[in-house]
């Protein structure tokens, strides 16, 4: 996890992620899981490309499942990007580089 990269707990979800200003892409992951990891590099790279536009949110689902039920999340990764704290996409599984920069592209503009 890079500086780019915020870890997400109930205590700080609504800071960092519902009023944020900007977009913010919540992982929704855990240690055990290879395709979590696989992404994992991929985000910091985003994140570092979109500093200032966008932010990468971090939640271990072993540690805070409580989060994970509340957005429904039932398989990891799961990616969540929220604007003004809605909901506007959601992807589910390890994604290649190329569709996450196009998307957060869209997202951010």
């Amino acid at each position: 996890m890079s500086e780019l990269t915020v870890t997400v707990t109930p205590t700080n979800f609504k800071t960092a992620v519902l009023t944020a200003k900007t977009l913010v892409l919540v992982d929704f992951w855990a240690e055990w899981c290879a395709p979590c990891r696989a992404v994992a590099p991929i985000l910091d790279e985003l994140a570092q490309k979109y500093k200032g536009k966008f932010t990468v949110a971090k939640v271990n689902v072993d540690e805070v499942p409580d989060l994970a039920a509340q957005f429904g999340v039932l398989n990891i990764p799961t990616l969540i990007f929220f604007k003004d704290g809605q909901e506007v996409d959601r992807l589910v599984g390890s994604q290649p580089k190329s569709q996450l920069d196009a998307k957060i592209q869209k997202l951010t503009s």
